[in-house]
């Protein structure tokens, strides 16, 4: 069973930075690649950012491209999201998700390909 527990959340000011973590337990966390999603309140679970299990390769939702920075540490078991520039419209409860398929890079941003989740981490961005 691999566990996630994000933590970094919290309140910041319009065009303050936050890092969120992603501590992930298990031996195999270097294989696969991880991926971060927001849900607004009222809203569905949307993609944020990718990177793949070597950290060599990042995607990023449009919203966010410039602004947020995804990497890893394999040897910390550790994701990260660098999230600077921040927006009203940033705020969401931020997850943390593991990618099912260690073979395939496709596919991403959709949920479905994730089988591993955080609980979520409380982002507020006043104004």
């Amino acid at each position: 069973q691999v566990q996630l527990i994000e933590s970094g959340g919290g309140l910041v000011q319009a065009g303050g930075s936050l890092r969120l973590s992603c501590a992930a337990s298990g031996r195999t966390f270097s294989m696969y690649a991880m991926g971060w999603f927001r849900q607004a309140p009222g809203k569905e679970r949307d993609f944020v950012a990718y990177i793949n299990w070597s950290g060599g390769t990042s995607h990023y939702a449009d919203s966010v491209k410039g602004r947020f920075t995804i990497s890893r540490d394999n040897a910390k078991n550790t994701v990260y999201l660098q999230m600077n520039s921040l927006k009203p419209e940033d705020t969401a409860v931020y997850y943390c998700a593991r990618k099912r398929n260690i073979y395939s890079s496709s596919d991403y941003s959709q949920e479905i390909q994730y089988d591993y989740w955080g609980q979520g981490t409380q982002v507020t961005v006043s104004s």
